[in-house]
């Protein structure tokens, strides 16, 4: 029997099975875009998000446009000009022009203008309104109120509102301390029921009482103040308002932004009811506040006098009342 034999072939080598590739993880950025895309609600919010921010760009432009954001135009000085130049004046920066208010001052001349707001040389936006105070062409006049029988505070207040200020306080002996017995117009008493007319801005004498027994009005600080808000702190206790000086280039013009910088006698201090202020007035802020530091300390320095004073004076009383 005859045994075939295999020839010598080498064994077959079977392919190694394929690896699959890895598949490769999405960006941070795609997966977030999945995420909203698949995701209705986060859709929304994020289209009305940006349609929010496009709409915000847009309105500021718009704005922009409108408004003239930027473009600023300088207030020229009108004070001292007649409306009509003004108005040439304001026609290059496109302002408008508005008269709100009007006073008599004798020494200008009408029509002329007496204040503005703002005050020149400020930055404004074309078409901003500019209101103005001008010079009356004559002087306007009202019913004189009645104000015998108030007190001073009362009777002082009545005035102002109406238009009027004091032009001097005169006392006489009286049970009640400023309370008015009398009030008097050009030397004239003003009766109740007379309807006397007078010039706003016009004085108004005030005959008031004092209880001699009463204590001696003290000196309020009117250092800072205007002459207006210094005559009228003056009127309330009592006093009445002397001599006014001010500094050299001080104009009618300027006279209602100077403010005091001096009073005589020195707040704090004492004086008789009806006793007069002298008053100085300037425009520089630092001798207003070198003055109301000087003056602060002399107000301490009376009150301490003061106070030893009384403190001298009180043992003294107690020996005359034992004997």
């Amino acid at each position: 029997m005859v045994t075939m034999q295999r020839p010598n072939t080498p064994p077959v080598r079977r392919p190694a099975p394929r690896q699959r590739p890895k598949r490769r993880q999405p960006s941070f950025p795609r997966r977030i875009y999945d995420t909203i895309r698949g995701n209705v609600l986060l859709r929304n919010i994020v289209m009305a998000l940006c349609l929010g921010i496009i709409l915000y760009f847009i309105i500021n432009l718009c704005l922009s446009i409108y408004t003239r954001h930027g473009q600023k135009f300088i207030v020229p000085t009108l004070i001292g000009h007649t409306v009509a130049e003004a108005d040439a004046m304001a026609a290059k920066g496109e302002l408008r022009l508005e008269v709100i208010d009007s006073l008599y001052m004798p020494k200008q001349k009408p029509g002329t203008i007496l204040d503005q707001s703002p005050k020149p040389g400020m930055g404004v936006k074309s078409g901003r309104r500019v209101f103005l105070t001008v010079n009356a062409s004559r002087p306007r006049t009202d019913i004189i109120p009645y104000v015998t029988g108030y007190s001073l505070r009362q009777a002082k207040n009545m005035l102002e509102t109406k238009g009027f200020e004091i032009e001097k306080l005169v006392y006489r002996s009286d049970m009640a301390t400023n309370n008015v017995l009398d009030q008097q117009y050009e030397g004239r008493s003003v009766t109740q029921g007379a309807r006397t007319e007078a010039e706003l801005g016009s004085g108004i004498t005030l005959v008031v009482g004092v209880n001699h027994s009463s204590p001696l009005p003290r000196i309020p600080k009117v250092i800072g103040l205007t002459l207006r808000e210094a005559k009228s702190r003056l009127w309330e206790v009592g006093l009445n308002v002397g001599r006014v000086r001010h500094d050299s280039g001080i104009d009618d013009a300027d006279l209602d932004d100077a403010r005091v910088y001096r009073q005589e006698p020195n707040q704090q201090s004492r004086t008789d009811y009806g006793g007069n202020i002298s008053l100085w007035l300037t425009l520089d802020t630092q001798k207003i506040a070198r003055s109301s530091k000087e003056s602060d300390a002399a107000a301490r320095r009376y009150a301490v006098d003061e106070e030893e004073t009384e403190s001298e004076s009180a043992p003294e009383e107690e020996t005359a009342d034992e004997r």
